[in-house]
């Protein structure tokens, strides 16, 4: 293990995606999906990563599973470079970094049994032999809260929270020490999210697991996250401890997602001011020059419009990237 306790760090993580055109398909522009994130985290550490749909926040996590080739800069998990792995290096890699899916009912395979499905890791690395698997499909579907009986059944036999169920005994599978959250429960029903909630928390202290866990639910990010980091047009413009970003926002972007959490006490929620942007969010195509936030900012200067911040620490290891936040 790490003298430093970091599992995962990233430093200036850059993806693009080329936009192909004509007949011979040239590259004519990039999406700028992430460009220039940085952050670690501990062993042990729920790391929530925020924001709208479309600012990068999957393809961050893809890209430290190595699911997608990175266009810059360095990825260490222990402390060791694996941006450059290729092979049977990352396929033993892959054992100690898996992915739960946001969708359950596209993830599963609908002509394997579920039994197979969370079987199917371990029979990939070579994990188990002969008929071991069975019991260890029955150990990972207890671990899950679901009955080892049900091993036989398809996916289309299942509730959408026994699918998302599923997919995480699967990403169990191989005992691994790091999990790619990716909206694990934005395609449930409220009154499921907060079982599978419950569930990745008992077995985060159960199995010592390090989570980045993706999201745009700022009330579960919360409940779940131990820091959380603010994505906005493939950049973090705030990352800070769960309950300093809640009780202290310093970014105005930040401060306008948080508005919009519901609160349940009407009188309360009728009182408070909501911050409403204007605009849409712009296209990682053609990213705005300076500030990528300035175009929707109520607090833009001139300055927000020609130079781009850098994310510094203000104490308190709070890090934000705002002209305007001294």
């Amino acid at each position: 293990m790490n003298t430093d306790g970091t599992l995962i760090e990233v430093k200036g993580l850059v993806k693009y995606f080329p936009v192909l055109a004509g007949i011979l398909k040239h590259k004519v522009a990039d999406v700028k999906a992430v460009d220039g994130v940085s952050f670690d985290i501990k062993h042990g550490e729920t790391l929530g990563l925020v924001g709208e749909s479309g600012c990068g926040k999957t393809t961050v996590g893809r890209c430290i599973l190595r699911l997608h080739e990175i266009t810059g800069g360095q990825i260490f998990f222990e402390q060791k470079g694996i941006t450059q792995l290729k092979g049977e290096q990352l396929r033993h890699l892959r054992r100690d970094m898996q992915l739960i899916f946001q969708d359950p009912y596209a993830s599963l395979n609908p002509r394997m049994t579920a039994g197979d499905i969370i079987c199917e890791p371990l029979l990939v690395h070579h994990m188990v032999r002969g008929k071991e698997y069975r019991a260890k499909v029955a150990e990972l579907m207890n671990m899950v809260e679901l009955d080892p009986r049900m091993e036989d059944r398809c996916p289309h036999e299942f509730s959408g929270g026994q699918r998302q169920r599923i997919g995480i005994a699967r990403a169990l599978a191989t005992r691994p020490k790091f999990i790619v959250c990716d909206e694990p429960v934005s395609a449930l029903d409220v009154s499921i999210q907060a079982q599978i909630v419950s569930l990745l928390m008992r077995l985060k202290q159960e199995l010592a697991l390090t989570y980045l866990f993706i999201a745009h639910d700022l009330s579960i990010v919360r409940h779940i996250s131990d820091r959380v980091a603010v994505m906005y047009l493939g950049k973090i413009v705030e990352i800070t401890d769960s309950d300093e970003l809640y009780a202290n926002p310093l970014h105005p972007y930040t401060r306008a997602l948080l508005s919009a959490i519901p609160i349940p006490d009407p009188k309360i929620d009728r009182q408070r001011k909501r911050i409403l942007l204007s605009g849409d969010v712009p296209s990682p195509l053609f990213p705005p020059p300076g500030c990528s936030f300035h175009t929707r900012c109520l607090m833009a200067k001139n300055i927000c419009r020609e130079s781009q911040p850098e994310l510094k620490d203000i104490g308190r290891s709070h890090w934000v990237s705002c002209h305007l936040v001294i």
